[in-house]
This record gives C-alpha cells, sequence and structure tokens, in this order.
C-alpha cells in the first residue's frame, strides 16, 4: 500500500504525466481508496481512486466506475476530515 504523503506520477489518455501527493488511504467497508491532491499553481485538485491487487499482488490506482460506491467513498472523505476539524 502507498505511503501517505508520498508523491506518484499519474499519466493521463494523452501520455500527460501529473505529480499527486497521497494524502489519505481510507477504508471503506472492504476496499481502499486513495485520496490523492494534484498540487497546482492555479489551484489544488483532489482525487479519488480505487486501491486494487494486480496478478503479482502489487497495488493499482483505478477510476472508480460506480456512482454509488463513489458517492460513499467521499462522504467517508468528507466524515473523516469533519472529525479532524
Amino acid at each position: 500500500m502507498p505511503e501517505h504523503d508520498e508523491v506518484i506520477t499519474l499519466i493521463d489518455e494523452e501520455g500527460q504525466e501529473y505529480d499527486f501527493v497521497i494524502i489519505d488511504i481510507l477504508k471503506v467497508k472492504n476496499d481502499e481508496y486513495a485520496i490523492l491532491l494534484l498540487e497546482q499553481e492555479e489551484n489544488d485538485e483532489a482525487i479519488i481512486l480505487k486501491i486494487i491487487k494486480d496478478e503479482e499482488d502489487s497495488d493499482i490506482l483505478i477510476d472508480i466506475e460506480d456512482d454509488q460506491e463513489w458517492e460513499a467513498v467521499a462522504e467517508a472523505w468528507e466524515a473523516l476530515v469533519i472529525n479532524e476539524k
């Protein structure tokens, strides 16, 4: 599993690289999700990706396709942030 505050590079469909900071790892039900922060000059943007294992047991980050799953993770993250204040 990636470490908090670790910087990872993700590549989009056009081959453009973006550096993200892992700000948190959430466990919702039996799945884990990475909260990533893209630090840009104009603004900071956070995204949520699901962590799964590949055939070699390495972590892979994937988009969350299901709207209900995404909402559940977003609500869990929001609750965590509110409780930390």
